[in-house]
């Protein structure tokens, strides 16, 4: 029996930013926000998409959601490819895919209550009556923890973990099989952020949604995630497993990445690995790997070849030529770059 078909696949992403001047508004160069970029969700899987800011994965979901129109690559959705889709078509699946964004100050419309914030979705993809739509919009509420009589309630009358909860119960109105959620707890109190997370996963496992999951925070992504895809500069360089990738980084820049995070005891100390310098250019990335300027292990061939993303053990890619023949050590910094 063959396994079901992913709920999203992408494959070789591109998205290129013209970057214009003079009186013509000419393109004098392009800023390579997305360069070949792949992966797929399962249903009922959250795929983490994490690393520095300007990495590119706030792109990627934009491009996912057609918010924004890719360069190049393919996106198939439900096993349809959506890349090239317009007008009815498009929006026949768009339906399918929701986002739930980061601020929930500004993402809700002030002058609508909030019945009309998560009705209007129906009113826009199902025929139903009013009664019928409001039966609906209070469900969805109760489902995410509101009161039904919170319809008639306007966005400053909620407080900002019962706000994300609005956003949430919005992206459900229409039943997606897919979430797009960017930083959607980064700009809510820590003491709520647990609530929302946990919130999420029981609505994915009670209705198998596929999430693609946007952040930079480790804690908040091992506490959701499933699989983790690390961005860097454009580009995926390793997708794991969440405990394996925690466990043993095999690419260095998600190794330095997780060992930037705080540790819950102040005491404990452990090695860590440093990466000096800044993030290069995406208007002029560096040839072969884009990390190598950094990279504490790199050798001659990082900086003329670009590393492949490879399968180095089931269900573990890394674009490392480190890890090109399937080694999986630890790795020790190189005594000279």
């Amino acid at each position: 029996m063959s396994a079901p078909s992913p709920v999203l696949e992408v494959e070789d992403l591109r998205k290129y930013f013209p970057v214009l001047r003079g009186l013509l508004r000419r393109a004098v160069a392009q800023v390579q926000a997305v360069d070949g970029v792949s992966f797929s969700i399962a249903a009922g899987e959250t795929l983490c998409l994490v690393g520095e800011s300007g990495c590119g994965k706030s792109t990627v979901g934009k491009l996912v959601l057609r918010f924004i129109e890719p360069t190049s690559g393919r996106i198939r959705l439900g096993g349809t490819d959506i890349t090239a889709l317009e007008g009815d078509a498009m929006r026949e699946h768009r339906r399918h895919v929701q986002m739930v964004f980061q601020d929930p100050y500004a993402s809700l419309n002030p002058r609508l209550t909030a019945g009309t914030i998560v009705g209007e979705p129906l009113e826009n993809y199902d025929s139903m009556g009013a009664s019928e739509r409001e039966a609906r919009v209070a469900a969805v509420l109760e489902r995410v923890g509101l009161r039904a009589e919170a319809m008639r309630k306007y966005p400053f009358e909620f407080s900002g973990g019962q706000r994300q909860r609005l956003g949430i119960a919005r992206a459900l109105a229409v039943n997606p099989s897919l979430i797009i959620a960017d930083e959607p707890v980064s700009a809510l109190d820590v003491s709520v952020q647990a609530q929302v997370l946990n919130l999420l996963m029981d609505l994915q496992e009670e209705l198998k949604l596929a999430y693609l999951f946007i952040s930079h925070d480790l804690g908040v992504v091992e506490h959701i995630g499933h699989r983790i895809a690390v961005m860097y500069l454009g580009r995926i360089v390793e997708i794991a497993p969440k405990a394996e990738l925690f466990a043993l980084p095999l690419h260095p820049y998600s190794q330095a990445l997780i060992d930037s995070a705080p540790l819950p005891d102040p005491r404990a100390r452990r090695a860590r690995l440093i990466i000096e310098g800044d993030v290069p250019s995406p208007i002029d990335p560096p040839p072969g790997c884009r990390f190598h300027t950094r990279c504490p292990f790199a050798i001659a061939r990082c900086r003329s070849e670009v590393p492949a993303l490879m399968e180095v053990s089931p269900g573990r890619y890394v674009a490392c030529h480190l890890r090109a023949d399937g080694n999986t050590a630890a790795l020790a910094p190189s005594a000279s770059r």
